[in-house]
């Protein structure tokens, strides 16, 4: 049975157990109890979840909400784009020596009128990781693209977070992604 190693922040916790319970009878789902947070966090974890879960063979991993929260009164993402760009190469790097199958997920977007995050750099972010992730041979599920068939439905009214119906959607293409490697 194929280990898969789902990385990331709240977005992954929302979906995460309706992978593992539709997954249980052909892959053993294993991620950090902790919420992933921004880029820079998973990489200082990365190396520490896989030596307490076990060697992935598939791993699916996003970041991306919180590196881009402006808290105010901060102007500027948290996190750069240069920096998030350097911080995901390096993160992807650590889970290419592990031979894995690797698929990064987009950042989902926000309301409009959400607070501390804008959609309009979020796709920036979003492009510009992709493009990364390719020239790496990386996957992408596009998750951001997922939520947005119907943002009032997938997202719940902390204007954050996935709805219940959000985080089904999201399990359902992480787990057509992952099957692509079972």
């Amino acid at each position: 049975m194929k280990r898969v190693l789902l990385l990331g922040d709240s977005i992954r916790m929302g979906y995460e157990p309706l992978v593992r319970e539709a997954l249980k009878e052909t892959a053993q789902v294993v991620a950090p109890e902790e919420n992933g947070r921004f880029a820079k966090h998973t990489l200082w974890g990365v190396n520490l979840w896989i030596k307490d879960l076990g060697k992935p063979d598939i791993v699916h991993w996003n970041n991306g909400l919180w590196d881009l929260h402006h808290e105010a009164p901060m102007v500027e993402a948290l996190t750069s784009l240069e920096e998030y760009l350097e911080t995901l190469k390096r993160t992807a790097n650590e889970l290419q020596r592990t031979g894995a199958n690797i698929i990064f997920a987009t950042t989902t977007p926000v309301p409009a009128d959400a607070i501390g995050r804008s959609n309009a750099e979020i796709d920036l972010y979003n492009a510009a990781a992709v493009k990364l992730m390719e020239s790496l041979g990386i996957q992408i599920n596009d998750l951001n693209a997922t939520i947005k068939e119907d943002l009032a439905l997938h997202i719940c009214e902390d204007r954050l977070h996935l709805s219940e119906r959000g985080n089904r959607r999201c399990a359902e293409k992480v787990i057509e992604h992952i099957h692509k490697y079972l």
